[in-house]
């Protein structure tokens, strides 16, 4: 099954603009902004920089940052808000705001998910596993490495450098 193309500037877009919206009425903390437009903007590091992986992978563990922090603070502001707007004028506007935040962490696991195949298609890799003791470990194939300080080759072994251990 082929992957649609989606661009690592639509996604950027797309929640750019529903952060903006969410924003529309100040109920959540500082935290929700500016941990989402501090993403968003290693977002645009990512798109300047189109063969870095790292620049990807800072996007998407931001991402996966975001989505427990989102949760996390509409867990914690939200009744409280929407006890206090029941009575104003600003009852509607708080639900759109509402509504744009939660439609915003309902797209950051299909982000996370085309994020994760940019990453891999500009050459990153990373391997998990669950170990038997039920935590999962990330590793990396090394094994294609040449040490750097492999002096074997060298004709005059009083020439060797002297070891750093």
């Amino acid at each position: 099954m082929e992957l649609p193309a989606v661009s690592l500037k639509a996604i950027i877009y797309v929640h750019w603009l529903l952060t903006m919206l969410a924003c529309t009425l100040i109920w959540l903390p500082n935290a929700y902004y500016l941990s989402n437009l501090t993403v968003l903007a290693v977002g645009i590091w990512a798109i300047i920089q189109r063969d870095s992986a790292d620049a990807i992978f800072m996007f998407l563990a931001g991402l996966i940052t975001t989505v427990v922090l989102d949760i996390l603070l509409l867990a914690l502001y939200y009744a409280g808000a929407e006890e206090t707007t029941e009575k104003l004028v600003t009852r509607d506007l708080f639900r759109f705001s509402a509504g744009m935040a939660i439609l915003s962490l309902l797209l950051k696991p299909l982000s996370c998910f085309f994020a994760y195949h940019m990453y891999v298609e500009r050459g990153g890799e990373c391997n998990f596993s669950i170990v038997s003791s039920g935590f999962i470990s990330g590793s990396r194939d090394r094994s294609t490495y040449q040490t750097i300080d492999h002096t074997e080759g060298s004709a005059d072994p009083e020439n060797k450098m002297p070891s750093r251990y």
